[in-house]
This record gives structure tokens, sequence and C-alpha cells, in this order.
């Protein structure tokens, strides 16, 4: 009983953090990849070394290393990434992101973390053409088995979860040798 009483706190903490509609600062389709992507030899490394060797994803990186994602999204792939930045991860209560860190609760952790996952490689350029082609929206299923949406808002990709909550891409097409990552403002939450 208190297992699903901390479980659904945990949930409903993170919906209510995930329900802001983050940025100001979004990728306008016409910016480079960040300063994981400027090394033309980054191409040789996965989506895992990339976040890793990021300033600005530590947090991510802590958590997918307590998720045990390490090995998942080490693999051949592809995949495209919604990457969280440190940044995002602030907007959340660091009681919320601590509590995800225990073992007993893996399990949702890894289902927050996949959800910012999709199967296959979708540059920004991707994207924004299924956008298009998809008059306006993009349905992207991710690995944790749920659906994000994809849209424009101007030139800027915005992704929205389950919730209604939207992130913004603030840089994108970070190469990797197993998929794509893209930066974004916000952290992603699948329904509870």
């Amino acid at each position: 009983m208190k297992k699903t009483v901390a479980t659904l706190s945990l949930a409903a903490a993170l919906a209510t953090t995930a329900c802001t509609t983050y940025g100001n600062d979004a990728y306008d389709g016409a910016a480079a990849a960040d300063s994981m992507a400027n090394d033309p030899a980054m191409i040789s490394v996965n989506i895992v070394e990339t976040i890793v060797d990021s300033p600005n994803h530590t947090t991510l990186e802590s958590l997918v290393k307590s998720a045990g994602l390490v090995e998942t999204l080490s693999g051949d792939g592809p995949f495209t990434v919604f990457a969280p930045t440190d940044a995002a991860f602030d907007r959340v209560p660091s009681q919320t992101v601590n509590a995800l860190t225990q073992a007993s609760n893996r399990e949702m952790l890894r289902g927050v973390l996949t959800y910012h996952v999709v199967p296959g490689r979708f540059s920004a350029g991707d994207l924004t053409q299924r956008i298009r082609s998809g008059g306006g929206t993009a349905t992207l299923t991710t690995v944790q088995g749920t659906q994000l949406r994809a849209t424009l808002e101007g030139n800027k990709v915005k992704i929205t979860d389950a919730t209604g909550a939207s992130a913004y891409v603030e840089n994108a097409d970070i190469l990797n040798s197993n998929g794509i990552i893209h930066s974004i403002s916000g952290v992603l939450m699948p329904r509870s």
C-alpha cells in the first residue's frame, strides 16, 4: 500500500511539473546542433557516450544509469532521443528526481525515460516534413509504447506529451553512431 501511494505521489508530482509549457529559447530550425555535435568525430560515439560527454545532460546521464538503460541506448538502434537538458530537470522538484532513482521506482523511471525515445532516426528536417505531411501534426510512437505529438510553432519543433505539456527542441540533429539526439526544454510524461 505504501509503495502504491508513493508511486502515485511521484507520478502526480512529475505530471504537475510537466504541465508547464517551456520554450522561449527554442530551436528555430536554422541553428546548428550544440557543441556535442560540432566535432565530426562524434559520429563514432553512441547516444549514451554523447550524453555522458555533454555538460548539459548530467541529470539525464545519471537517470539513464539508474534506470539500467545504458546497454539499451548503446545498442544498434537507431533511436531518436528527445533529451531533456539539466535546466529542464531543474524544473522538476529535486525530491521527485531523487525518488525516481530509488530501486523501488526503477520501472517508473524506465517508463519516463523510454517515453523520450522513438525507434528510428528522425532529423529535425524529417520531423518537419512529417508534421507538414500530417496536416500540422506528426504522431510518434515511443519505445515506452505510447505516443508523443510533434508540431511546429513558427519554425520551432514542439513536442507534446500525453498530459498536454510541451517542450521545444532547443538543439537539433546531434548525430550519433546509433541515432540522433534533440535537446529539449522540458521533461515529457506518459499518462500515469
